[in-house]
């Protein structure tokens, strides 16, 4: 074997430089006064980030350039990060296999952002701008979509389905990329009538640009016989059939929560259409699910769903709902950390860690003040058993290191060690950071799914 010159490990996967296996990402916040971020990675088997023997050779993103970098798009499978620079809305794109920053996406400040894994498509929700913006790397264009209030995104894997959600409305759109004749006729259109035209369902563009020749619209997602409250996110089944749309209900200031279905057919897609594409798609039944519905992970046919209940004193209490797919039941209920609910992660031992910022502001604090309850939580799909962890801060990243019975979590703006078999800490002395720990991911995952932002 050594004679072939290259060395593989999982996937046939090169052996990066650093000669490590087990890498968890951090993105660090204003690591000294001289810069505003640092992409650094650790040895996730022997919990320290230096060579095992080489305690002066720390690990580093080779050429990164980042400014106050917020969250990362784990895509293992491409051998790829996609990291995103709250200060100035650039997309830094991180090479797992050379351990270097291979480019740069620019952008403006966003609240919610993805790009394809093929890395032809980055959509983001720029919300002071009421913008959903398309950057096709394809054609080398960028271009903002007129949405008021948009201020979430969710993308499938192959970037067919991109949808826009509107702060404290129950719209849902849908991001087209139109053909080239679409092009013409809509023009032709939009000069005849002053609006866009509709989609199988009567419902006409909320906005095509740029308006000389459009490129791309967003059409509005028809409920159908179902509806949205407040939707907020979309989660997307594994073989691309279905969009379960959740409706943060109360937490947003709506009156339901619950997940919508909207079934993905042929019909639903623009045809000959290339890249975000469903022109068409009608939800067709709406779930309701008292517990909240903020963020979720499914598994099989079964759907976890992280939300807040609105409590007698008007606080908020957190609660994991688990739901039947099959049966469109909700099976149960169990109460997890307060706060809104921005990571879930499958990990080792039959567990689930669910994490949330802002725990302190819940129902759990109010009643009482000395509570040391944390943001982040366990769950054992098992046994049904739930742990918190103590408080630390807010929860900004969590990483599945598997085979290993560990998740790294950034918590507090630091990084933190945890047990899959018991929610034990360990010592996490050999890879604290100095500046404010934002997010983690395990760069040699075994598939996209060990990523805690979709």
């Amino acid at each position: 074997m050594a004679g072939c010159g290259k060395n593989f490990y999982f996937a046939g996967r090169n052996l990066p430089p650093s000669g490590v296996t087990n890498r968890v990402m951090i993105t660090i916040q204003n690591p000294s006064a001289l810069t505003k971020g640092a992409l650094t990675f650790v040895d996730a088997f022997y919990d320290i980030r230096h060579a095992f023997n080489n305690e002066n050779n720390n690990f580093s993103i080779g050429g990164a350039s980042v400014s106050l970098p917020l969250t990362i798009q784990n895509m293992p499978e491409e051998q790829l990060g996609a990291v995103y620079n709250a200060g100035d809305g650039s997309v830094a794109l991180i090479n797992y296999a050379t351990e270097k920053q291979s480019t740069s996406v620019s952008g403006s400040p966003s609240s919610s952002i993805f790009i394809s894994r093929d890395q032809r498509y980055l959509i983001a929700a720029e919300q002071t701008a009421h913008a959903s913006v398309i950057n096709d790397r394809v054609i080398g264009r960028t271009v903002p979509l007129n949405l008021p209030g948009v201020y979430r995104i969710s993308l499938n894997a192959s970037a067919s389905i991109g949808l826009a959600f509107v702060q404290n409305s129950n719209e849902v759109y849908s991001v087209v990329h139109l053909t080239g004749p679409q092009q013409s006729s809509y023009q032709a259109y939009f000069a005849a009538n002053g609006k866009w035209p509709a989609n199988s369902f009567g419902l006409p563009a909320q906005d095509c640009e740029p308006q000389n020749l459009p490129v791309y619209c967003a059409y509005p997602v028809s409920p159908g016989t179902a509806s949205f409250d407040r939707p907020i996110k979309g989660i997307f089944s594994p073989d691309g059939s279905t969009v379960y749309v959740l409706n943060c209900g109360p937490e947003c200031g709506g009156n339901t929560s619950g997940v919508t279905t909207i079934p993905i057919t042929a019909s639903s897609l623009n045809p000959g259409g290339i890249g975000p594409s469903a022109i068409n798609l009608q939800a067709t039944a709406t779930l309701a699910v008292p517990g909240g519905a903020t963020n979720a992970i499914g598994s099989g046919t079964t759907l976890y769903i992280a939300g807040q209940s609105v409590q007698p004193d008007g606080y908020l209490s957190g609660n994991l709902s688990v739901v039947n797919l099959n049966t469109s039941q909700v099976t149960g209920v169990y109460p997890i950390s307060d706060g809104a609910h921005n990571k879930m992660l499958f990990a080792d031992d039959n567990t689930l860690f669910v994490g949330s910022v802002q725990c302190q502001s819940g129902e759990r604090y109010h009643l009482d003040p000395n509570s040391a309850t944390g943001c982040l939580a366990l769950f054992n799909i098992s046994t049904n058993a739930v742990a918190l962890d103590s408080f630390k801060g807010d929860l900004t990243g969590i990483a599945d290191v598997e085979g290993l019975h560990k998740i790294y979590v950034a918590e507090g703006g630091q990084i933190h060690i945890y047990t899959t078999t018991n929610f034990t800490e360990l010592d996490n002395s050999n890879v604290t950071v100095v500046g404010t720990a934002t997010d983690v991911a395990y760069m040699d995952g075994s598939t996209d799914y060990n990523n805690t932002t979709y």
